[in-house]
């Protein structure tokens, strides 16, 4: 096992040796960690520059405004690295996914193929792996992509514990702390991995439950009033605090408590979607189809693993068993056999988090974004079909808008909701009346 580690490190530090690879703040503390797990083979990774008023300057010099905002943002924060002083092409790489379907985000890595050409940069790497086979070529071997995924859901873990924690502190900053310091404990034993697949394992559940005490040390004060807002929408933006303004903490300000779905859940979609085209193509029994049945086998594995020790915390909290449940929920309004992309997900979420006793839904999208428009579209069928229950998309753009006061708007109907509303939440033991 230790063998084909170092075989696998060797193998990647071929292409991007002594190169380091920008990664996009698509959530901060996810992009850390995935950058940690970079580090873990042998290539240098860091988290693209924070976005300022700079990335947007920097990002509209290249776009006519037909193209969405994250693009904007992801394209400027890269720019800010292209700027540097030290800045050296032979030595840089940037870290773009891309995906088939209707979304603007396959477009992000040739335009910015293209822009780098432009500058005659064309030995700046573009790393691009695609949704098309659920990112399986992500990496050169088997252990780069299974240590990607518990960074992945390790980082949605800890988000997890610090959304809802963060409301019911008595001391404003404290469960920032922990989460921060948490952080830098799982990006650690990530990124200095010299074990086998199981010690690095466990190394990760240990450090959890020392970090799962230190959330549940801190001085909290639970109480029932809160509302449960779901947050659903494009996964850039709304995981991305500077492309949303910082809306979950303006959520948390009107007495909210959000519910944000996780990078995970884009996984097993890619890897649902990637199946059952291989069901379509005849390949049902195959190696492909083999190759694909394991992986996923062993990414439930570790999910599993990674969040038993919070089973007690996460009472109330349980996302679905598998991504067929979002699916499925989704179906009547958009079938997935059909739609494709984040309006499935977004729409199929706000259902499933309605039997969560969930008081609103907001969908966090960026302007023009297709998948919010259609989502938007079914989203009054899907109120009416749930008692009414409060859904409203925002959209941003980086233009100024009076944020405070539509969301206190919709606050105000999810209060409304909360008192009259069939479906009640699932209360952890430790929340009081």
């Amino acid at each position: 096992m230790l063998q084909r580690r170092e075989e696998e490190r060797k193998s990647n530090s071929n292409s991007l040796e002594g190169k380091v690879v920008y990664v996009p703040r698509m959530g901060c503390g996810s992009a850390r960690l995935f950058c940690a797990a970079f580090q873990s083979i042998g290539i240098n990774a860091k988290p693209s520059p924070e976005s300022d008023e700079k990335t947007i300057e920097l990002g509209g010099k290249y776009l006519s405004g037909d193209e969405c905002y994250p693009q904007r943002i992801t394209l400027g924060d890269f720019l800010k690295v292209i700027e540097a002083k030290d800045f050296d092409p032979k030595k840089t790489a940037f870290f773009m996914p891309t995906a088939d379907g209707p979304c603007r985000f396959g477009q992000y890595a040739p335009l910015m193929k293209n822009i780098l050409k432009s500058h005659g940069l064309d030995e700046v790497e573009i790393v691009s792996p695609t949704s098309e086979n659920a990112y399986g070529g992500l990496g050169k071997g088997t252990n780069f992509v299974r240590t990607a995924w518990r960074a992945i859901v390790c980082a949605d873990i800890l988000r997890k514990m610090l959304l809802k924690t963060r409301p019911y502190e008595i001391k404003k900053g404290e469960t920032d702390k922990v989460y921060e310091d948490g952080l830098k404990k799982i990006y650690k034993i990530i990124s200095e991995n010299g074990k086998g697949e199981s010690e690095h394992l466990k190394d990760m559940v240990d450090e959890l439950i020392n970090i799962r005490q230190n959330f549940r040390k801190i001085a909290v004060k639970y109480n029932k009033n809160r509302l449960l807002i779901g947050i659903v929408g494009e996964i850039f933006c709304r995981l991305n605090n500077f492309s949303n303004d910082d809306l979950i903490r303006k959520i948390e300000d009107h007495g909210g408590e959000a519910w944000l779905s996780d990078i995970s859940e884009w996984v097993w979609y890619t890897n649902d979607e990637h199946e059952r085209k291989l069901i379509l193509a005849g390949k049902h029994f195959s190696f492909s189809m083999l190759g694909t049945k394991l992986k996923h086998f062993f990414q439930r594995h570790d999910e599993h693993r990674l969040f038993f020790p919070f089973k007690e915390d996460f009472k109330g909290y349980e996302e679905p068993k598998h991504i067929r449940e979002v699916l499925n929920d989704s179906f009547p309004y958009l079938p997935y056999t059909g739609s494709l992309g984040e309006m499935v997900l977004s729409v199929g979420k706000a259902v499933y988090l309605h039997g969560k006793g969930a008081d609103g839904i907001i969908d966090i999208s960026p302007f023009t974004c297709m998948n919010g428009i259609i989502s938007e579209a079914v989203y009054p069928r899907v109120s009416e079909d749930f008692d009414s229950l409060p859904i409203r998309n925002f959209y941003f753009d980086g233009t100024l808008q009076d944020l405070d006061r539509d969301l206190g708007i919709f606050m105000e109907l999810a209060k409304g909701y909360k008192a009259r509303k069939k479906i009640k939440r699932n209360y952890p033991r430790y929340f009081k009346s």
